[in-house]
């Protein structure tokens, strides 16, 4: 599957193991992640690609242009899930 902006993966490995992410960047063999939250938009996390787990997601662009809608968004995600 081809990690695109928007595209909402899964961590794997690292003190965010579980949480829900949105790539913002794909940087080699690495991506840039954030969850409006602990990793802002500002700054966002480098994870390497075995180190997160793709879903079919994909968020609206609206989504990824505040913090807060980011957040919105992923915890919308994380709630039809359960």
């Amino acid at each position: 599957m081809e990690l695109k902006k928007g595209s909402v993966v899964r961590s794997k490995a690292g003190r965010d193991k579980g949480k829900l992410m949105a790539v913002i960047d794909a940087v080699d063999k690495a991506v840039l992640l954030c969850d409006g939250k602990e990793r802002r938009l500002e700054k966002p996390k480098r994870k390497n690609l075995i180190h997160i787990a793709p879903t079919s997601t994909v968020l609206q662009a609206e989504s990824l242009t505040t913090n807060h809608s980011l957040k919105r968004a992923l915890n919308k995600i994380e709630n039809e899930r359960k």
